[in-house]
């Protein structure tokens, strides 16, 4: 793992371009950050076992990205993060944006970000795994799992029915958790024609410049899933080594 300095003052993000890592991307340039300016990413290659390193895990106990060091924390000294979804909150506070201020708006807001991290997350990431990288083709789980992706689809849809945003009528950070992850939807098995209001939202989040700005962010590193080595890394027993 290569970590170039940063320079002083920079939000540094240990990161890679996948949906949990674009959150980040996304969301630091909606905030007015500028990559190589107010904030720099370093790569963690997770298919050649970057996030298994000690200096990753210093700031990653979990050993997932992303993470990030502001040298700027609340009390003025540098703080460590990891949690995509923390990270969010994190930055939405430090910069008084994409979370409203009022009690009910934020627990509005809050509600469609842990149905982002517990539910959209997870669960198309086991739809990605099954459909496209398990070494075995298993029926029960590929439609188990295709199933619970259109239900979750169908649930943002209904939800924008009536909201131009996921959490109502401003763009917040619901809307930044939630885009990365669908930005793959033909490979979960979704025909988005079937998603009006999905359909239009997401068409509408994937036109605002710091979004195609954020899900650029380290794309270019990234190489398709073949090896197996970046398989084992991925998904075989290097997960569930213990840690010293």
């Amino acid at each position: 793992m290569t970590i170039n300095k940063a320079q002083e003052n920079q939000i540094e993000v240990f990161s890679w371009a996948t949906p949990n890592g674009h959150k980040v991307h996304i969301m630091l340039e909606e905030c007015g950050y500028k990559l190589g300016k107010d904030w720099i990413a370093h790569p963690i290659d997770i298919g050649a076992g970057d996030q298994f390193k000690p200096d990753f895990l210093t700031i990653s106990p979990n050993n997932k990205i992303p993470a990030i060091t502001d040298p700027q924390g609340p009390d003025g000294k540098p703080i460590h993060l990891f949690e995509s979804g923390a990270i969010l909150l994190y930055l939405a506070a430090k910069t008084g944006k994409f979370l409203p201020k009022s009690t009910r708006g934020k627990y509005e807001v809050l509600q469609w970000l842990m149905f982002q991290m517990g539910g959209v997350g997870p669960l198309l990431g086991q739809n990605h795994h099954f459909r496209i990288y398990a070494p075995e083709k298993i029926g029960y789980a590929i439609t188990r799992y295709t199933n619970e992706a259109k239900r979750l689809y169908g649930v943002i849809d209904h939800q924008l029915k009536d909201n131009p945003y996921i959490a109502g009528k401003s763009y917040t950070i619901a809307d930044i958790a939630i885009f990365p992850w669908t930005r793959n939807w033909k490979n979960q098995g979704i025909d988005i024609h079937e998603y009006p209001h999905f359909k239009r939202w997401f068409e509408m989040i994937s036109e605002r410049p710091a979004v195609k700005r954020g899900v650029e962010v380290l794309t270019a590193l990234r190489k398709p899933l073949h090896d197996d080595k970046a398989k084992e890394q991925l998904f075989g027993s290097s997960q569930y080594q213990k840690r010293k």
